[in-house]
């Protein structure tokens, strides 16, 4: 008898008040990498109306303009009274960039943090490695049901709202606005994907078109182009703008944070999440740069054909440099035993924070490839921890 479910995963959009935010902290972690690689960030931005603002520790040789990046990626994202120029639709949100209200907090990077981050030896330190920014778990995750070994839900999910923002930016549907999120429902039969049970699109709209007219725009320029045809079915359920007007939106109809919305940028819940965010932080944080070393290992081992799924799971203590555990689950679809899995990891790829830092060439501007549309599973960007150049190297040792 077949094991069937019904699994859902979500994106969002760059206009989405909480991805602007996002987008924000990693331009300004972008700007600092750009004049100073080792500088260290720690950047929060909040949206709301037409205020926005920056909070955080950053400590860093380079200084930067504040102020000037915050309107420039503001306006890069579409919030921009100048994108309806010459179109027949108006531009009527409050949120604009030449209009936004600036705010910013930004202090020094704690000096106890420092000292244990830091590779020199400090009282009472355990080491003069440098040491893993935080605590915490972090996780990466692989299945070979997509061809970037994404679940499948979340990348339907991120082509729709990577087109969809396409569609907006070259003007080809020039009604669009900014703020939209997708959702996908899939049904997998013995665990693997099988159709379409259902999509949400979800977007922001000037207010000259009516729903009608948007319904039956984005079935036929978007869903029924970007989702593969053979997943989509007679009864796949199709809710587009479900609310019906989606005129006001972004931040003012929604206040914003960076780091809220960690299940889209990672594996649409389909893998387990540590629960550090990712924007704003610089790689010394391994919240970050540890859950891009555990998607590169579990990436590599489904590619390698060792497991058709791999979660990979690490635990840091602050200050320390090795990690205190690491954990891999094939859920019951490995081809070694998990136990040769592990020993070649840890003989393959080394953890601690400098290693990563080193291996993955993190000291560089490349977060804000990363931002939009899923830290992973983005062959197109150019990160190098979606890069499966490890596979020889593990079949080495596995045969």
């Amino acid at each position: 008898m077949s094991n069937s479910f019904i699994f859902s995963s979500e994106s969002v959009t760059e206009g989405h008040p909480d991805k602007v935010c996002d987008t924000v902290s990693d331009a300004i972690l972008d700007a600092f990498l750009t004049l100073d690689p080792n500088a260290r960030v720690a950047c929060e931005t909040f949206v709301k109306d037409n205020n926005i603002g920056l909070a955080g520790e950053i400590s860093s040789v380079a200084s930067i303009d504040y102020e000037a990046i915050m309107e420039e990626t503001i306006r890069e994202i579409g919030y921009d009274a100048a994108y309806a120029e010459g179109t027949d639709y108006t531009y009527s949100c409050n949120f604009e960039a030449k209009q936004l209200n600036k705010l910013v907090f930004i202090g020094e990077q704690s000096p106890e943090i420092a000292q244990g981050v830091d590779a020199e030896a400090a009282d009472n330190k355990d080491t003069d490695e440098q040491g893993a920014g935080d605590q915490g778990i972090m996780f990466g995750y692989a299945t070979n049901e997509t061809p970037e070994l994404m679940p499948a839900p979340i990348a339907y999910s991120h082509a729709l709202s990577k087109e969809l923002t396409r569609l907006r930016k070259e003007r080809i549907l020039p009604w669009l606005r900014p703020d939209a999120k997708t959702q996908v429902s899939v049904e997998y039969v013995d665990n693997k994907p099988t159709r379409i049970t259902a999509v949400v699109v979800s977007t922001m709209h000037a207010q000259e078109i009516t729903t009608p007219e948007i319904r039956e725009i984005i079935k036929a320029e978007l869903i029924e182009k970007v989702l593969p045809a053979e997943m989509l079915t007679e009864e796949t359920e199709y809710h587009i703008n479900p609310t019906g007007l989606f005129i006001i939106g972004g931040p003012e109809g929604d206040a914003g944070l960076t780091g809220r919305k960690i299940i889209v940028d990672t594996y649409g819940g389909a893998g387990r999440h540590g629960g550090g965010a990712f924007s704003g932080k610089d790689p010394s944080k391994v919240d970050r740069s540890a859950a891009y070393m555990c998607r590169w290992v579990a990436k590599n081992i489904v590619a390698a054909g060792y497991a058709q799924r791999c979660e990979l799971q690490v635990a840091y203590a602050i200050g320390y440099p090795d990690p205190v555990s690491i954990h891999i689950d094939t859920f019951g679809t490995n081809t070694v035993s998990e136990e040769s899995i592990i020993a070649a990891v840890k003989e393959t790829f080394s953890f601690k924070p400098a290693d990563i830092v080193k291996e993955l060439d993190l000291l560089r501007p490349i977060y804000r490839q990363s931002t939009n549309y899923g830290h992973f599973g983005r062959e197109d960007a150019g990160l190098p921890w979606e890069e499966t150049n490890k596979v020889e190297a593990l079949t080495a040792i596995l045969g």
